[in-house]
């Protein structure tokens, strides 16, 4: 905000500086008869509706976006950019037209000489005062309104200078100079009206540089995490360039680092656009995701589905089959959690259609508290003599019981001879955690086993 107020001061000194280099032109111009002076102040006026454009609209980037100008109020910048352009090329066009009326007619008995040299003077020492304040605040504060006027400060030097030139040719003879001079800053001052009429039309179509898209579309692809780039949206508002980006993240990415990868790609276009205005939209890819993955993240996303674990996907005869356990509340009836069920077969066959068959096994979810801070030995022993039973158990270890309101949390380590296979450690382990249940209800059950 503050850099926005420094600038606004140094256009209006700019303005000031040169609407006055105008006045003295134009009156100059007239009292010694000299077209060429009278088409520099012309020149002079045009660089002042610029400054008065560029002023404006540094003004209006500290007014925010309201309900009616959702991207703010940028456009008008080239809005007055047009219609000063169009004003100042009918203007050229007239001068254009006297001075070849002119050159055809018998020269006046009012020739322009050392009074509109000092005119002149005066216009050059106003262009030279505002290159100077103009680069020093660049330099201060940098702003690509200060840059422009910067410019057009060196193009009303260099027109003033041949306007200049051409009343010196009269002093010496060449009494045609003067016009001959006009018709040069009235060609040049056409020119410069139609590049800025062009310019603003381009600008209110909301056309963009293809380069600028490219490099967005660069900086975009070259971010970690982010796995294509799909549409690029831009359009320029004032000093403001908006941009809608629309990323593909792997479809198994988690919401946190999807916005995570978003927030780095707004961060490395602003490094590389700071008058940027980055809205970032992701979309998920699941083209180069595991299989598993994309079953995990479709079941979580029914009604119902708690949590989802143990998700084994196998193919036989060119079929494709899975396997996924799915956890529902503990409360509803077989029909409900039935119901569950199938809506998760349905969808993960909807979303990939390569898969032959799904079976789903049903589980309760049982919410393990984080303060489970009160031991309960009486089931430890319970645990233990219904561990005894089981000739299979070489060593009863540690039996962890943590009691919370209505919840068991039960750790258990048991060994096992170390021969045994895996498969029938794990059946006797589901036993095990069977006929706990049984005994005590809701309770959680891990168990542990370890070779001896």
């Amino acid at each position: 905000m503050e850099l926005l107020v420094q600038k606004t001061k140094v256009l209006q000194i700019s303005l000031l500086a040169i609407f006055s280099a105008f006045i003295v032109e134009l009156v100059f111009g007239l009292v010694s008869n000299s077209l060429g002076l009278i088409t520099d102040s012309i020149h002079a006026l045009l660089d002042s509706v610029v400054t008065v454009i560029l002023l404006l609209a540094t003004r209006m980037a500290i007014k925010p976006p309201d309900e009616e100008h959702t991207y703010g109020h940028g456009k008008i910048e080239s809005l007055g950019g047009m219609i000063g352009g169009i004003a100042i090329l009918l203007i050229a066009g007239l001068f254009i037209y006297e001075s070849i009326q002119r050159l055809q007619s018998p020269l006046p008995s009012l020739l322009p000489g050392f009074f509109a040299i000092i005119g002149g003077l005066y216009t050059i020492g106003i262009d030279i005062f505002r290159i100077i304040l103009l680069r020093k605040s660049i330099r201060k504060i940098g702003g690509t309104t200060l840059k422009a006027d910067f410019y057009h400060a060196f193009m009303d030097l260099g027109s003033t200078i041949v306007a200049i030139a051409g009343i010196i040719l009269v002093s010496y003879g060449f009494y045609n100079g003067d016009f001959f001079a006009a018709l040069i800053l009235g060609v040049f001052l056409a020119f410069l009206s139609i590049k800025l009429i062009y310019k603003t039309a381009l600008d209110l179509t909301d056309i963009i540089s293809p380069e600028l898209v490219k490099k967005v579309r660069e900086i975009v692809t070259n971010t970690e995490g982010v796995i294509g780039v799909d549409a690029i949206l831009m359009r320029r508002s004032g000093e403001t360039i908006f941009a809608d980006v629309t990323i593909s993240l792997r479809g198994d990415t988690s919401f946190d680092r999807a916005h995570e990868i978003s927030s780095k790609v707004e961060n490395n276009i602003k490094n590389k656009m700071s008058n940027a205005a980055i809205t970032i939209h992701f979309e998920p890819d699941w083209k180069n995701v595991p299989l598993d993955a994309k079953i995990n993240d479709i079941a979580k996303g029914v009604d119902g589905v708690m949590e989802v674990h143990n998700i084994i996907s196998h193919k036989t005869k060119g079929k494709t089959y899975s396997n996924l356990h799915v956890m529902v509340d503990r409360e509803i009836n077989l029909y409900s959690a039935h119901k569950i069920s199938e809506a998760v077969e349905q969808k993960i066959k909807e979303n990939i259609p390569e898969i032959e068959h799904v079976t789903i096994h049903l589980e309760p979810f049982l919410i393990v508290p984080i303060n489970l801070n009160v031991e309960d030995k009486i089931t430890e022993e319970k645990i233990r003599e219904i561990l005894k039973k089981y000739a299979s158990i070489r060593k009863i270890g540690r039996i962890v019981s943590l009691n919370f309101e209505n919840i068991l949390k039960i750790d258990i380590d048991c060994s096992f001879d170390k021969e045994l296979s895996i498969e029938k450690v794990h059946d006797l382990t589901s036993e095990i955690e069977h006929v706990i249940r049984t005994e005590i209800k809701n309770a959680v059950i891990t168990i542990h086993p370890e070779p001896i």
